[in-house]
């Protein structure tokens, strides 16, 4: 899939790309089935609300092996659909899955997640540059009811801004402190939500700044985030590594697979 200068262009002026209608209605299905599948499995590849059982959070469903692995997402994450397009905006043909994380904001319970650069992280796991490129792909329909992802607009542009450790939410993770956040939001176009139907793909830079709220509704809201980046960006050594469930080091460079994903082939399911 070939994307346009104008589509380009717009990502590289607001730090995200919206594409509609990537993945069919029955493409989705798969992908929430196996989603079902996965969330009830005991790992701590999976993170649950806090205080409860339900599901929050499951990594590392891109590779065929562990726990959480999925033939499904293994499938998605490699075709051209998706490949192509993080090869364009990031202008590598070398590219490998830093992580991916499945958001499950279950009706009522699905929690907020605080405004932050998602780079802001990905620095501490060594990784030298704020390269990547995340594929946002829908698999509900998000409103701002039910909890969808805002972006700051441009926000990309003013860099990585150095975060503060926040376990507020019961997840910990680093977030943007308040004051530098007020700052530039007074300087910045409004934020933006982000929705669209099932199936939609949102590629965006790993320093915008976005967050996501409550999901007050009656219906859940579930998406993946693929994380793509340059081979030649791969994580350095770092002490006391993160597990490879969020700090990928499978690096070999990803092999485009088909675009008919459904039914999996031997050959869908050996390309790596």
């Amino acid at each position: 899939m070939r994307l346009t200068h104008l589509q380009i262009e717009t990502y590289r002026r607001d730090g995200f790309l919206t594409l509609d209608g990537l993945f069919s209605a029955p493409e989705v299905a798969a992908m929430r089935a196996e989603l079902e599948r996965i969330q009830v499995i005991d790992t701590d590849h999976l993170v649950r609300e806090k205080g409860s059982n339900i599901a929050k959070t499951i990594y590392q469903v891109h590779e065929q092996d562990g726990p959480t692995g999925s033939p499904v997402f293994h499938a998605v994450s490699r075709t051209s659909r998706m490949l192509e397009p993080a090869q364009e905006l990031l202008s590598e043909q070398e590219l490998y899955i830093h992580h991916t994380k499945c958001n499950l904001k279950t009706a009522i319970d699905g929690s907020v997640w605080a405004w932050h650069q998602d780079y802001g992280t990905w620095k501490r796991d060594g990784m030298p540059e704020a390269r990547p490129t995340t594929a946002l792909v829908m698999l509900d329909e998000p409103t701002e009811m039910n909890g969808c992802l805002y972006f700051i607009p441009g926000s990309h542009k003013e860099g990585n801004l150095e975060p503060e450790f926040n376990d507020a939410t019961g997840y910990k993770f680093y977030v943007t402190p308040k004051d530098k956040l007020l700052e530039i939001m007074a300087r910045s176009p409004a934020p933006v939500a982000i929705t669209g139907k099932p199936g939609t793909v949102v590629f965006f830079d790993c320093n915008i700044l976005h967050a996501s709220g409550h999901n007050l509704s009656q219906h859940n809201r579930w998406a993946i985030y693929v994380v793509y980046n340059p081979v030649s960006n791969r994580c350095n050594d770092v002490p006391n590594p993160r597990p490879d469930y969020v700090r990928s080091t499978n690096t070999k460079p990803l092999i485009k697979g088909s675009d008919h994903i459904f039914p999996l082939t031997s050959s869908t399911q050996e390309a790596r």
